[in-house]
């Protein structure tokens, strides 16, 4: 579907896939009648290494991969004209992480990244993002045969950044797609990571960590599309909310098409509420077409702070703002401890415990 100038394709908030989105606080981004820059404000951090290569391609010669009915996305895929183009070569084994870095300066931008992880290739990307920015984003990922491909995407946005973006995975014949996906910045922020299957034995686990403070909006929209027998997916976010009117949104989709017999699924989010009037929505889907499948379930759970291990931990001397900030650091630490970049991790948790000083209050 193209991204055409009516009014039809443009969300109102009565849409499904909009109603938890103030669309007031988006900057335009899904209107066809606001005008927002073709621009690429993304780059490699350090130099080309043996096993991958990155360019910048005309855009008409690298077709959308994957179709989408987002409006924000058309828009995306009609404005730009190039797209940054990175390719994991064939076998290539890369020890250490491709660093892509977008460093805004409240500029507004349309953005599209194309990743391809060659057969039988291993490798970490990470994408940072932090600055000021209105950017609407589109990243779609394609891992052949037996590709192994980490992506960690870090939200670490200035207050007043708006980000809406989608990041789709096509993942091939016994390949293993790990996702990471960190909040922890931006005024509004809603992603949608999405994953599909063209070939049996595909394996994908997304993670995800959100931490919204008073008067952020972070909405993640998780999609898994199993329409390929034998393949297998994890879905696991968690989500601190700190501020009365902190407010997050999550939604996982999972989608057992079929044909997809021999499919295993699980997923999970859990949010942990810290002030009275923060909000956490969390609405787990998991739609079923042929009982012949290896398991599939979902679970979601939203509660306060737990004052018990809090006691606890001061009963043994530990004052009350570091018990806090060890338990928060102990419900993140099944996410972050997947990062396996010792600077990344401990950059995430000093954000975390930073914000939990300054308004992560227990009601």
């Amino acid at each position: 579907m193209s991204a055409l100038p009516t009014n039809y394709l443009t969300p109102t908030g009565r849409e499904e896939a909009w109603r938890f989105t103030p669309l007031k606080r988006i900057a335009g981004l899904h209107d066809p009648a606001t005008k927002v820059e073709d621009r690429i404000s993304i780059s490699l951090l350090g130099s080309v290494k043996p096993g991958f290569s990155i360019s910048v391609t005309p855009a008409n010669e690298i077709p959308p991969r994957s179709t989408t009915d987002d409006a924000v996305i058309q828009r995306v895929r009609s404005s730009v004209g190039e797209v940054t183009k990175l390719t994991i070569e064939k076998e290539a084994v890369i020890s250490e992480p491709i660093i892509l870095q977008r460093k805004a300066s409240g500029t507004s931008e349309f953005s599209r990244t194309v990743i391809t992880a060659g057969p039988h290739s291993k490798s970490t990307v990470v994408i940072e993002n932090s600055g000021s920015a209105t950017i609407g984003e589109e990243i779609e990922i394609k891992l052949e045969a037996g590709a192994q491909l980490t992506f960690i995407t870090l939200q670490e946005w200035s207050e007043k950044t708006v980000h809406l973006g989608r990041h789709h995975a096509i993942v091939g014949r016994d390949a293993t797609f790990n996702s990471i996906t960190i909040t922890v910045g931006g005024s509004l922020v809603r992603l949608l990571p999405t994953v599909e299957y063209s070939d049996q034995g595909g394996s994908a686990e997304l993670l995800g960590l959100y931490f919204a403070t008073d008067g952020q909006h972070l909405e993640h929209r998780v999609h898994v599309e199993h329409g390929i027998p034998n393949a297998k997916s994890r879905v696991t976010y968690k989500g601190v909310l700190a501020g009365d009117q902190a407010r997050t949104v999550w939604i996982g989709d999972v989608f057992i098409r079929g044909n997809a017999e021999g499919t295993d699924t699980y997923e999970l989010n859990r949010n942990l509420l810290l002030s009275d009037g923060a909000r956490a929505d969390s609405v787990p889907n998991l739609e079923i077409e042929t009982g012949e499948i290896v398991g599939a379930g979902h679970a979601s759970t939203t509660g306060r702070f737990d004052d018990e291990q809090l006691f606890y931990l001061q009963s043994r001397g530990i004052p009350a703002a570091i018990a806090r900030q060890l338990v928060i650091r102990g419900f993140f630490l099944e996410i972050i401890s997947q990062i396996r970049i010792p600077e990344i991790e401990e950059r995430v948790m000093n954000h975390i415990d930073l914000e939990l000083s300054k308004g992560g209050k227990i009601a």
